[in-house]
C-alpha cells in the first residue's frame, strides 16, 4: 500500500488481482464472504474464499423465459448480469422456525428462535439489488412493523457492490433509477475495466469500514482517465438496456385501467406458479405454519415465504378474493409498481428483470405497462378524430 487509507467518497484504483487481498482482509475480520459462483448452469451466491471461485470468463444471455450461461471472450470476473437468486434469502430466510413448545406437566415450555447477528460480507451486489435491500430495510427494519430478526441479521452485513459492465436482456434498472451504477448503500463499489492488456477496478469508497478493507491491497488514487473510463462503462450499459418502463403517472394509469381487457390477455399464459415473486428481490410476504407431533407433546411455528399468486394468500371466510389468474397477476403488477408507493413511499420494483427471465410463460411486466399506455393513446386518438369529424359535419 503506497497511500493512507482513503476516506468515504474517494475513488481509488486496484489491479484485478488485488481483489484477493480485499477478500482476505474481510475474512480476517471474521466475516463470511458470500459471492457469485456457477452452479447447475446459473449464477448463484455462496461462500467464497478466492477469486478462482468467481465466474471469470462467463456471461449470460437472458430474455423472457430464457436464461443461458455462455463463455465470454473477455476474462471479466463480473461479466454476467443477474442470476435467479437475490440477496433477500440471506436477510429473510425462505423458511425459519419462530418457536417450539414442549408439554411440561399441565402446561407448555415455549422457546423462541431469535435470529442472531452473523458477520457476513455480500460480494458482487448489483446496484438494483442494493436498492432492493434498501427497500427491505425501509419496510422490515425501519417501518412501523419492525422485524427484529431481519434487523439482527442486517446489522451484521457489509456490502461490496459491483457496478454493471453490461446490460442483461431483461434489465430495465435505468427506468427505475436503481442502476446501472451504485450511488449509496455500499461499503465499497467496484467498476471492472479491461483496457487492452490491463485489467483493473475503479473503487468507490462508501464507508470507513469499507476503506479499512483496502488495508492490505495495493491501491492508488484514481486519475481522471480512469474515472472517465468507469463513467463510459455505465453510460454504455444505459444505452444497451434490454427493456424500458415508463413510470410517469403509473398509479393513475392503473386506477383508470382496473377493468382493462389487457389484464386478461397478459395473464392468459400465467401458470400462477409464483416464480416472479420468489425471484423478486423486494417481495417479502410470508405466512406461518403450525404443526404438532402425534403425541401432542411437541408443537412448533414456522415462517416461510408466500406469494400473492397462491390461492390461499387472499383467502378469507368464504373463499379467496383473487381466485383467477388475471386477478392475481393484476394484484402483483399494480401493487409492485403502484400502490407500493402509497404504502412505503417508494416503488417495489428495481428493474432487475428477474420476473421476466424466470417466468416460464415469458410474461413481460414492461410489455403489460407499454400496451396499456398504447391502448390509452389509441383511444384518445380515436376520440379526437371522431370529435373533429363531428365538428366538421
Amino acid at each position: 500500500m503506497s497511500e493512507e487509507l482513503p476516506s468515504p467518497g474517494q475513488k481509488v484504483v486496484i489491479e484485478s488481482g488485488a481483489l484477493q487481498e480485499i477478500l482476505d482482509s474481510i475474512r480476517e475480520r471474521g466475516f463470511t464472504t458470500l459471492g457469485p459462483v456457477i452452479r447447475d448452469g446459473a449464477i448463484i451466491y455462496d461462500d467464497i474464499e478466492s477469486l478462482e471461485e468467481l465466474p471469470q470468463g462467463w456471461t449470460d444471455e437472458q430474455n423472457a423465459g430464457k436464461y443461458r450461461l455462455v463463455k465470454s471472450d473477455r476474462e471479466s470476473y463480473f461479466a454476467y448480469s443477474l442470476g435467479p437468486e437475490s440477496w433477500k434469502k440471506y436477510l429473510q430466510a425462505p423458511l425459519r422456525q419462530l418457536w417450539t413448545a414442549s408439554r411440561d406437566g399441565a402446561g407448555f415450555q415455549v422457546e423462541k428462535q431469535n435470529m442472531e447477528m452473523v458477520r457476513t460480507a455480500f460480494i458482487g451486489v448489483r446496484p438494483c439489488d442494493l436498492n432492493a435491500i434498501s427497500i427491505l430495510d425501509r419496510i422490515l427494519s425501519q417501518g412501523v412493523y419492525r422485524d427484529p430478526s431481519y434487523a439482527a441479521v442486517r446489522a451484521g452485513i457489509v456490502t461490496i457492490a459491483v457496478n454493471c459492465g453490461r446490460a442483461g436482456g431483461t434489465c430495465f434498472c435505468a427506468s427505475m433509477r436503481s442502476g446501472p451504477r451504485a450511488s449509496s448503500g455500499f461499503d465499497l463499489a467496484l467498476t471492472e475495466i479491461i483496457d487492452g492488456e490491463r485489467h483493473y477496478f475503479l473503487v468507490d469508497v462508501g464507508t470507513q469500514n469499507g476503506a479499512s478493507f483496502l488495508e492490505k491491497a495495493p491501491f492508488r488514487t484514481a486519475g481522471n482517465a480512469e474515472i472517465e473510463a468507469a463513467d463510459d462503462v455505465s453510460s454504455r450499459v444505459v444505452r444497451e438496456m434490454g427493456r424500458h418502463l415508463d413510470t410517469g403517472g403509473i398509479r393513475d394509469l392503473f386506477s383508470r385501467n382496473f377493468d382493462n381487457p389487457r389484464w386478461e390477455l397478459a395473464a392468459a399464459p400465467c401458470l400462477t406458479c409464483g416464480n416472479c415473486t420468489m425471484v423478486c428481490p423486494t417481495c417479502f410476504c410470508t405466512t406461518v405454519e403450525d404443526k404438532t407431533d402425534l403425541t401432542g407433546k411437541l408443537a412448533e411455528r414456522r415462517q416461510r415465504w408466500d406469494s400473492c399468486f397462491t390461492m390461499d394468500f387472499s383467502y378469507i371466510h368464504g373463499g379467496s378474493i383473487r381466485s383467477s389468474q388475471k386477478a392475481r397477476y393484476r394484484q402483483m403488477v399494480t401493487h409492485k409498481l403502484g400502490s407500493w408507493i402509497d404504502q412505503f413511499g417508494v416503488s417495489g420494483c428495481v428493474g432487475c428483470g428477474r420476473c421476466i427471465t424466470w417466468c416460464p410463460a415469458g410474461i413481460d411486466i414492461t410489455e403489460t405497462v407499454r400496451a396499456m399506455r398504447e391502448g390509452e393513446r389509441t383511444q384518445m386518438t380515436t376520440f379526437s378524430i371522431k370529435e373533429s369529424e363531428h365538428g366538421n359535419a
